[in-house]
């Protein structure tokens, strides 16, 4: 972990001093709320949504289980490291959805946003809508 922290701070670095793109990082909803872009599962309400801090802490409220992970972003560019998950005593279908939640949010590697909407994009894409209420 320590290692994957390293060399993110490493790319984001670089980028920085290298006159990268930055205006995209300013961009960025920290400090904000959205939730994914989906219809919540049978038999719930629940929808996940990611609550993101200022310098990228994150609290996610999944499908059933919920955590803390940590954005970083230089650009375009985008690392998501997943931290404690608590499992909550999930049914099986639903734990299955936020391991692969994790997954794909694990496997971006670029972001844009149109308005409202922040897309996450790797080998699968995710949408996400702000809370702007």
């Amino acid at each position: 972990m320590r290692v994957v922290k390293r060399a993110v701070a490493g790319v984001i670095a670089a980028l920085l001093m290298s006159g990268g793109p930055v205006a995209a990082a300013e961009e960025f909803p920290f400090g904000m709320e959205m939730t994914l872009d989906a219809l919540p599962q049978a038999g719930s309400k629940r929808v996940p949504d990611l609550d993101i801090s200022d310098n990228g802490e994150t609290v996610l409220e999944l499908w059933c289980k919920g955590g803390k992970g940590h954005f970083s972003v230089a650009g375009n560019t985008i690392v998501f490291i997943a931290g404690q998950i608590d499992d909550r005593n999930c049914p099986a279908a639903r734990a299955q959805a936020d391991d692969e939640l994790i997954a794909a949010l694990s496997a971006a590697t670029n972001w844009k946003r149109q308005g409202d909407l922040i897309t996450f994009i790797g080998p699968k894409t995710l949408r996400f809508r702000l809370n702007t209420n």
